[in-house]
């Protein structure tokens, strides 16, 4: 029993999760039919244990809330969500379901636009607000974007005096691929898909964004209307037709075959809407029916959605190229033969790393199956071995980086492939950003902003060019200017100084962050001494081990190393020890800071503990010998009260630090 609730439990965090990418940030990273499977397998949990029922689960409500930048809407009718079926087999139960509670029934059939859910209000015909779904209950008031979706009206003919409707915005998968292509002429991130495009767009703060993203609205539902009733949902569509919206095409059909058909129709005749969809929603027509049904806390039992599952084409691997991140990891890819999936057309798929690679066995000449992640990112699934050429062989991820030849390494916590390259020009922003980082140089004002700025200008090449930027230069850069860049040029010579253990942190060595950095630093003094001792020598070192010492005299070993080293040198940036320890009045002493001091902040009290031979350590134990405690110190205080630790006051430091 225990078992089942670390699993009932487990996947309301996960689909919670996945909620929360796909309905605040609309950036999904699963499919849709993941998504369902999760959700259904929580579904089957619950109703067999009703006894960890919770109000609270993710089957309960609809997915998604309110963003705090928009104004809440509390909507006048709770827009559900739809209970969704996987196979004709569910949907006959479904037709089943209704038909035990119907004498005679008759459904509509539509097509479910992939796009966002929206409720627009009119009064005397004119349109006043508009808002997302959010969680049902309350979604966000985008009224402003709205007004600049092309087809939605913003004056109706002969409308009812106040109308509640909902509609589905979307981008259509031309307006899709046009974008896209301006952006990529611009050298811009590509949109990922067409229903995120229209759901970021929805949520701009600038409706000028929302109009240039060219988005359309299709209405498929009478919320509320005043004065006016309508029999059916057919009937009501074609009176919204008449009033001006753009209203979902719709069948009306009686026979769960036809049904069937129709679905399977619609779903083989995808491209010819103008739009992405994802599935097709069978409702009752009837209206009164529909009351007679009714509601269970999350969706209407008078509808269902039938979900398509992942479209999965074929194609042929032309060639497997290697891009390079920011963080050095190779990431392969294969050029494929251009193939139409989830609305837009593929020509790469991602192969991860090499042990994906070597698991599914992919080759160049090799027929495979692609299908979208998440509907969003293309990637293999499998090869269709009987389809391989007899030329085709194994592929190795190569050796050395394809952007600037230094050797390549292996993760050794993980598959991927890294380069080690100091100067890898793909790695530029993100090792000149982290060389002056707080934790590394320090350097004030010489943040990602800043750096991508004197890159894009020719202006910083490596870490190492930092040290040989011109104030004048700097000014004329956009935001900048003669003050801001007498401050950048001030904080780098500062840093000049900043002493070996911040230098060695700056030098992104694998394993070695501030603290290894400081180690080192304490016990060879100088750079020169590290450069020198050789892998043994390091392994000995506490803190140190097989692992990071092996990264260190690789590192040390590179030709671009080598170059940053002689350039920093004949810049005058100090090589030696700023936390050489003279005075080891703290020597075998273990300090935990908490609270706020006044004159200093942690890491300059930490600084001062370790240059007088002592240890900084986060938590309190018996081995803890003082307690450095300031304003509203909190648990590590209680801790210490109860351990019996000795505890001081920055009075008291600053007398044992005199």
């Amino acid at each position: 029993m225990d078992e089942i609730k670390k699993e009932i439990l487990a996947l309301r965090a996960e689909i919670e999760e996945h909620n929360r990418h796909y309905y605040d940030e609309d950036a999904p990273i699963i499919s849709d039919f993941e998504y369902d499977a999760l959700l259904r397998r929580l579904e089957e949990l619950e109703a067999e244990h009703p006894e960890f029922y919770d109000p609270a689960s993710p089957t309960q409500h609809v997915g998604g809330t309110a963003k705090s930048s928009f104004a809440p809407v509390t909507h006048e009718v709770p827009l559900e969500s739809l209970n969704d079926v996987f196979s004709f087999d569910e949907l006959r139960a479904f037709d089943g379901r209704v038909s035990a509670a119907l004498a005679e029934r008759e459904y509509s059939v539509e097509p479910k636009i992939d796009g966002l859910s929206m409720s627009l209000e009119y009064e005397n015909g004119v349109f006043v607000r508009g808002a997302t779904r959010g969680d049902g209950v309350t979604g966000e008031d985008v009224t402003e974007n709205l007004r600049t979706v092309r087809n939605l009206p913003m004056t109706l003919k002969d409308a009812p005096p106040r109308l509640i409707v909902r509609g589905e915005v979307y981008m259509s998968r031309a307006v899709f691929e046009q974008l896209n292509a301006e952006r990529a002429e611009r050298g811009e991130a590509l949109l990922a898909n067409p229903r995120n495009a229209a759901a970021g767009s929805m949520r701009q703060q600038d409706p000028k964004v929302a109009a240039a993203r060219k988005l359309d609205i299709c209405v498929f539902n009478v919320q509320k209307a005043e004065g006016v009733t309508f029999a059916t949902h057919g009937e009501s569509l074609d009176a919204l037709e008449s009033y001006g919206f753009y209203v979902v095409p719709h069948t009306i059909l009686r026979n769960i075959d036809e049904i069937c058909a129709r679905i399977a129709e619609i779903g083989d005749n995808r491209e010819q809407f103008p739009y992405d969809i994802d599935g097709a929603v069978v409702k009752v027509d009837s209206l009164a029916e529909r009351e007679a049904l009714g509601s269970t806390a999350k969706a209407p039992r008078w509808a269902a959605a039938y979900k398509y599952p992942p479209e999965i084409k074929e194609s042929v691997v032309k060639d497997i190229a290697v891009q390079v991140g920011r963080t050095g990891v190779l990431t392969p890819k294969a050029v494929i033969e251009p193939v139409r999936l989830a609305g837009t057309t593929v020509t790469n798929a991602t192969l991860h790393n090499q042990d994906f690679i070597d698991r599914l066995d992919v080759r160049i000449g090799d027929t495979v199956r692609v299908r979208k992640a998440g509907e969003i990112i293309p990637e293999v699934l499998e090869v269709v071995v009987s389809k391989r050429p007899d030329w085709a062989v194994p592929y190795r991820l190569p050796d050395t980086c394809p952007e600037c030849g230094s050797p390549i390494v292996r993760d050794e916590d993980g598959a991927a492939l890294r380069c080690t390259g100091a100067e890898c020009p793909a790695q530029r922003l993100r090792n000149i950003v982290h060389f002056a980082s707080r934790e590394a140089m320090d350097i004030e004002g010489l943040g990602e902003s800043v750096a991508e700025n004197l890159i894009s200008a020719g202006l910083l090449a490596t870490p190492a060019g930092i040290y040989y930027l011109k104030a004048a230069d700097i000014a004329r850069l956009d935001r900048m200017g003669r003050k801001s860049a007498e401050n950048l040029i001030n904080a780098i010579e500062k840093s000049k100084s900043a002493g070996l253990a911040r230098l060695l942190c700056a030098f992104g060595i694998r394993q070695v962050g501030s603290k290894a950095g400081k180690v080192l630093a304490s016990r060879f003094g100088t750079l020169d001494a590290l450069m020198a001792a050789g892998e043994e020598e390091l392994r000995d070192i506490p803190d140190i081990g097989e692992v990071t010492a092996r990264s260190i005299r690789e590192w040390f070993a590179l030709e671009q190393s080598q170059h940053q080293i002689r350039l920093l040198r004949e810049a005058g940036v100090s090589f030696e020890s700023a936390e050489a320890i003279t005075d080891s009045r703290f020597a075998g002493q273990t300090f935990v800071l908490t609270g706020t001091l006044s004159g200093y902040t942690r890491d300059q009290a930490a600084e001062i503990i370790e240059r007088l031979g002592g240890k900084v350590s986060g938590s309190v134990s018996k081995k803890t010998s003082c307690v450095l405690a300031g304003e509203a110190a909190g648990s590590k205080l209680a801790k210490a009260q109860s351990l019996g630790v000795r505890i001081i006051s920055e009075a008291e430091f600053n007398e044992m630090i005199k």
